[in-house]
């Protein structure tokens, strides 16, 4: 009998507060109003990771991710304290990559120093722009002096970090994307998340649309100018917004993408995991009220889990594996999907056929014309 790998797990810990909710943002993230209950949701956070054991099977923590909001808003003890009890829950593997999403508005040298001492060995750093008016126009608190300060000093602590970035801003010009990735390169990122800014529903920006956002053919020449400096900088492109340096991918958002298994503590937070040769989503409460009263009340912090019909699952693989560039091993449609190859083979033809990806008999992945094509390929598995 064929003993299949363990599937890898990873923890997404949510903070849900910033100093200010932007425009375009559809996260769950409130602006701070009043004082951050900072000591109970450290408590909380340590029990809903307890009561997420059962879903663990016994498999440690590949990766930790502390994302939002601004999870640098944070106490260094208090991200310690959690840490460690992730450690004592479910263990640690050696070397596991602990990242911490920050914003430059937050940006103090002695405290990042601090999360790094904490435990933090990867930094991601949202500085969506280098330039003032950019920054006014997405409602970012930080300004374009505070975001290069901030860029060069996580440089200075941390040998891994990401900066995060967005390009088709409100009036912004091929120069100023040249300018800002001739900035860029100064810095030398070892990896580099460079996302459309795109108006998603229930945002500010969806209701009340900014003006000078630019056409669809600049949108493709920063695309290919995004393409060219990134390859100067011997970043490769791996996953459709991000490029990274040899050894630096993302192995949190790679177990995403590779359809692992993820746990998630913190309000509006959803995990994944599977049992059984089934795959089981989860939900936490979304307001943080709603979610901190479980901790008073001794309740439960998920609302529902689900089991993930197998006639969604072919959509849901691909749609995370196929955003890598190359793609993911064959074996792992057979330990994570559960589901027979012949379910998907008639699709998968059609699409070779058309030259949208290649026999699958190694790797799952599509070719440079699916890739550039992917919302096409994904929804032929609709």
């Amino acid at each position: 009998m064929e003993v299949l790998k363990p599937i890898p797990l990873s923890l997404y810990i949510h903070w849900p507060w910033c100093l200010k909710k932007c425009p375009y943002c559809d996260f769950n993230s409130h602006g701070v109003k009043g004082e951050i209950p900072e000591q109970r949701y450290t408590e909380a956070i340590c029990r809903s990771m307890r009561e997420q054991v059962q879903f663990a099977a016994d498999r440690p923590l590949e990766t930790v991710f502390f994302g939002g909001g601004t999870p640098s808003l944070m106490l260094a003890e208090s991200l310690e304290k959690i840490l460690a009890c992730a450690d004592e829950t479910f263990g640690l593997v050696s070397g596991a990559e602990i990242t911490l999403e920050s914003n430059p508005g937050t940006f103090e040298l002695a405290k990042f120093k601090d999360f790094k001492s904490a435990g933090v060995n990867r930094l991601s750093l949202g500085v969506q722009s280098f330039e003032d008016q950019k920054l006014r126009s997405l409602g970012r608190v930080h300004n374009a002096r505070e975001a290069k300060e901030a860029a060069l000093g996580v440089r200075e602590i941390f040998d891994n970090f990401n900066l995060d970035l967005m390009f088709g801003l409100p009036n912004q010009s091929l120069e100023d994307l040249k300018q800002e990735l001739a900035f860029i390169a100064q810095i030398d990122p070892p990896h580099l998340s460079y996302y459309q800014l795109t108006l998603e529903p229930n945002t500010y920006f969806a209701k009340y649309p900014p003006e000078g956002i630019p056409n669809e053919d600049t949108l493709e020449d920063m695309t290919e100018l995004i393409a060219q400096y990134t390859t100067d900088l011997a970043l490769e492109h791996y996953e459709v917004s991000a490029y990274a340096k040899s050894g630096h991918r993302c192995r949190h958002n790679l177990n995403y993408w590779g359809f692992g298994d993820y746990l998630a503590v913190g309000p509006g937070a959803h995990g994944k995991y599977s049992h059984d040769k089934e795959i089981h989503r989860f939900y936490n409460y979304r307001d943080p009220a709603r979610w901190l009263l479980c901790q008073n009340r001794g309740e439960s912090f998920v609302s529902h889990t689900e089991k993930v019909p197998s006639e969604a699952i072919p959509f849901e693989f691909m749609l995370n594996v196929l955003r890598l560039r190359d793609g993911v091993p064959r074996d792992y449609w057979e330990q994570r999907a559960f589901v027979s190859w012949s379910e998907v083979e008639p699709v998968w033809r059609v699409l070779e056929k058309d030259g949208l990806v290649e026999d699958p008999k190694k790797r799952i992945f599509c070719t440079e014309k699916g890739w550039r094509y992917l919302d096409e390929v994904l929804e032929a598995f609709l």
